[in-house]
């Protein structure tokens, strides 16, 4: 059943008179809508007519013609429950952050004590507890973009619309802010129900919005409106993103060529179909979700030690024969080993790899830091456990969240043997520890050099001895 969109606009268009009588036309005719549940990116060239659009969405400027709806009603003199966010931070420079935060809700008439916990608490949400009586003037660019982000979200607006937010910042602090506003919305700390954002930057848009609308110019028109159906987080350097990406780009660049939305069977990538995921739905994808191998890392370490000491390649039949192991009970490790670039199977023979030699010639600590960086390099859900660990503010999450991840790819007893999997495999890198009682991952807080080397060797051994390979007795 489809989504009653909050915010629809039917058959828009915004022109301005001019002194010899004409109207130049910044918006054509235009169709709109912003659906609940979503972050949607407005993307397009300087002056094509971005912030014009948003305004008249927002109902701060009307339009020369058509309709605007809220939850399918005309929209009259009456504001809507929205917030913006600017470009230029707009504070009051005599105010302190806390009145700023404030200032929204006093305009609406909230009593004292009401807006002044309001304001308290979502200074706390947005990282600048202990800055409430701070002025502007004393803030970096990124904290006052926070102090604008705390005054929109305060009010609690149904929709949250940004006007390039990021642009007047440095690249690290744009970056930083963009995935706190992710988390935010992710971990739904955030009063509202859709986020409209204009930006020009394209690897923004295809980073944080679940649908993209792109506009062409002269006046704005939309050029292409698709969704971004690619799991959170994203990596910039995967095929999908990349591709969306040089697809946005051909749109912005070449206005008076048809582009076609690149199929996303030509990255062999996940991707959620429209409406998102649902219980016991398959997810619509070009290929399965990563599969780890049911192996242990004891049973790593055994085999590439055994094949380290046969001069790093032996036959895989005459190996399971020596181990006395059927050759599928083999195949989950070795699958491992060549899973994380340690080892490879070619024409019946395994060989080690340069960095499977480099982990069998290793001690246990040198080990343990390979197997992390193989880990989080070839491996989805470890790198999705850590991004997502070193973006929460208490570097912890419930495991929950991510058997909801597996539940759509793989049956319950799969779920379970994958989360398993992933969890020997993430506490032996020092990826994150595991407290099963509670049910939560937390982010590893001591660097692995830092570990005692007493407890890391005991830690480490026994980690390797359980379930290792084992040769036949004589």
């Amino acid at each position: 059943m489809a989504t009653e969109p909050i915010v629809e606009a039917r058959a828009i268009e915004k022109s301005y008179p001019q002194p010899d009588g004409t109207r130049i036309q910044v918006v054509g005719l235009t169709d709109f809508f912003i659906e609940p549940g979503k972050i949607i990116a407005l993307l397009g060239a300087s002056g094509c007519g971005k912030s014009t659009l948003l305004r008249i969405l927002s109902g701060l400027a009307q339009p020369s013609s058509g309709a605007l709806f809220w939850h399918g009603k005309p929209l009259g003199g009456e504001s809507p429950n929205v917030a913006i966010v600017f470009q230029s931070f707009a504070l009051f420079p005599w105010l302190t952050v806390l009145e700023n935060v404030e200032a929204p809700l006093e305009a609406r008439g909230v009593a004292v004590v009401e807006r002044r916990k309001r304001a308290l608490r979502m200074l706390d949400t947005v990282g600048l507890d202990g800055f409430e009586t701070a002025y502007p003037k004393e803030l970096s660019g990124g904290m006052k973009q926070r102090v604008g982000f705390a005054r929109a979200l305060v009010v609690e607006p149904e929709v949250l619309f940004m006007d390039e937010p990021f642009s007047a910042l440095d690249v690290l602090t744009a970056e930083n802010l963009r995935g706190e506003l992710l988390e935010l919305w992710l971990n739904k700390k955030m009063p509202t129900s859709a986020i409209f954002i204009v930006t020009h930057n394209i690897e923004e848009a295809v980073m944080l919005a679940d649908r993209i609308v792109v506009l062409g110019r002269n006046p704005a028109r939309i050029r292409a409106d698709f969704n971004v159906r690619i799991l959170h987080p994203r990596d910039r350097k995967s095929g999908r993103f990349v591709e969306l990406v040089d697809y946005i780009y051909k749109i912005m660049t070449e206005p008076d060529v048809e582009h076609a939305l690149p199929d996303p069977e030509s990255t062999g990538e996940i991707v959620v179909p429209p409406g998102g995921l649902k219980k016991g739905q398959p997810p619509v994808r070009t290929s399965k979700y990563q599969i780890l191998p049911h192996a242990r890392v004891g049973g790593i370490a055994g085999l590439v030690e055994l094949l380290h000491d046969r001069g790093g390649r032996e036959d895989l039949f005459r190996l399971s024969e020596e181990l006395v192991m059927d050759v599928e009970d083999l195949l989950p490790i070795l699958e491992a080993c060549q899973l994380l670039g340690f080892a490879w199977l070619k024409e019946g023979d395994v060989q080690l790899s340069r960095q499977g030699v480099r982990f069998a010639d290793s001690d246990i600590q040198t080990r343990k830091v390979l197997f992390r960086e193989a880990a989080l390099e070839h491996v989805t859900i470890l790198r999705q456990i850590d991004s997502i660990l070193k973006r929460k503010s208490d570097h912890s999450i419930n495991d929950e969240f991510f058997h909801d991840i597996l539940d759509e790819h793989f049956s319950e007893e799969e779920v379970q043997r994958q989360f398993d999997t992933a969890t020997n495999w993430g506490r032996y890198a020092e990826i994150f520890d595991y407290d099963r009682e509670r049910g939560r991952l937390v982010l590893t807080e001591a660097p692995l050099t830092e570990t005692a080397p007493s407890e890391t060797a005991a830690t480490a051994q026994a980690a390797e001895n359980h379930d290792s390979i084992s040769t036949p007795k004589a």
